[in-house]
């Protein structure tokens, strides 16, 4: 078993990949998501549609915002929870994977 596991196995590592969260976490993350599918359907519609790609655009723009922000809540939560542990367990390794997780949505 590698440090990051060992460290704290109830958080994502790479070879155990299970992560309790919070009920409301769960309900905020899955509704903002089903949202932002809604959003890609009507974007999806709209190219059928042969609708004017400025509208297409910002519908784009949209779903895109929400599965940002979606990324960003869980990055919070993960920094909050798993690093913290981890780092607390003396897992400093999982700093690289916070640097991954950042270079990932652009940080």
């Amino acid at each position: 078993m590698d440090a990051q596991t060992e460290a704290h196995p109830a958080c994502a590592g790479r070879d155990h990949k299970h992560t309790p969260r919070s009920q409301e976490l769960k309900r905020t993350t899955v509704n903002r998501l089903n949202r932002a599918i809604g959003q890609l359907g009507g974007v999806k519609a709209m190219i059928e549609e042969d609708r004017y790609c400025g509208d297409v655009l910002t519908q784009l723009a949209a779903a895109n915002s929400a599965v940002r922000a979606v990324s960003r809540m869980l990055l919070k939560d993960h920094l909050e929870t798993c690093v913290v542990e981890q780092i607390q367990e003396g897992n400093t390794a999982v700093i690289d994977e916070v640097m991954t997780l950042l270079r990932k949505f652009g940080a």
